[in-house]
């Protein structure tokens, strides 16, 4: 039976990570924040170790050796768009110090596979460098330091770079959710003009990516640290996937295309340059997807502050 760590095992795609691998079999160990919500595991809870760290990296270290698992799993982090000045603390602190105390503490014990969260949203414009902003530069940092503890400290990594992720039980504030609450209403919704490609993978296959990866690891020693893409490989304008949406629900959704400008550095074709994960490939199509997301009555309803939050962002994997 394997066993993990898994930070971020609280939030929606960690979530999804949590539950998959408990019904294949793992020990599964998390890493939490005190006073953070359970809402997404609260089914699974009583399987879980929950580990709150309160920020003394001693305590973590302990921590570590006291579980020695088989990988830890990285996945928490702060996604914060159109940062305020008092929220460059909060990016930092979440996205590279936490992070960077994960990988310290497992330097004390015997567990050496390590599997990191990124984004495609640091590839914008496809170049090598160019993170869209604060956030993904922040990942990218985080991926230096990585690479330190690969060289100095004998860890062997992969690094996931997530694109559209979607599922019907998202509480994140997501367009999909909206066009489902507003479906067949007199309620409308203002969007850019819709040309932006997606890449659109089901939160249930990316569940399943990072057993996969571990997998890798396992079975391919000379995996040091390398960066796979988890998408679907199929890139669709944004307006043809409403389109679809609407023919799949059968219900028309009034959509203000064009009353909204893109927003600064705005992705509008999704990077194609990462290798593919060897052993994997994504399993739910975008119609399935679509028609699950819209039957599931579950998520949250939109509200003002929701749909402002929406025009914020919304295309943003974790």
């Amino acid at each position: 039976m394997p066993s993990a760590i898994i930070s971020g095992g609280t939030g929606y795609i960690g979530s999804h990570v949590v539950k998959y691998l408990l019904n294949e079999g793992w020990e599964i160990n998390i890493i939490s924040r005190p006073g953070s919500g359970y809402s997404n595991v609260e089914d699974v809870k009583s399987r879980l170790d929950i580990f709150e760290y309160e920020g003394d990296i001693n305590s973590l270290i302990q921590y570590f050796k006291q579980k020695n698992v088989d990988v830890v799993m990285h996945l928490a982090a702060a996604v914060i768009t159109n940062y305020t000045p008092e929220q460059v603390s909060t990016l930092i602190r979440s996205n590279v110090e936490f992070g960077t105390q994960v990988l310290e503490a497992m330097t004390y014990c015997d567990t050496r596979l390590f599997i990191a969260t990124g984004s495609y949203w640091q590839n914008y414009n496809s170049a090598t460098y160019n993170p869209v902003d604060l956030y993904a530069a922040t990942k990218e940092a985080f991926e230096k330091i990585l690479q330190y503890y690969v060289d100095a400290h004998g860890l062997r990594a992969i690094t996931l770079r997530l694109f559209d992720v979607y599922g019907e039980d998202d509480k994140r504030p997501k367009l999909w959710n909206i066009l489902r609450d507003i479906a067949g209403t007199d309620r409308s919704i203002d969007l850019s003009p819709g040309e932006q490609l997606l890449d659109m993978v089901h939160v249930s296959d990316v569940a399943r990516a990072y057993e996969a990866a571990y997998r890798l690891l396992t079975e391919d020693n000379k995996i040091l640290n390398e960066v796979y893409g988890v998408g679907s490989g199929k890139q669709i304008p944004l307006r043809d996937i409403v389109t679809l949406y609407q023919q799949l629900i059968g219900k028309s959704i009034k959509l203000n295309w064009g009353a909204r400008s893109y927003k600064a550095r705005e992705v509008m074709r999704p990077y194609v340059g990462y290798k593919n994960l060897p052993n994997w490939q994504p399993s739910v199509g975008i119609k399935t997807g679509l028609i699950k997301l819209f039957n599931n009555r579950g998520g949250v309803k939109s509200s003002d502050r929701f749909t402002h939050a929406f025009r914020l962002s919304f295309n943003r994997a974790a």
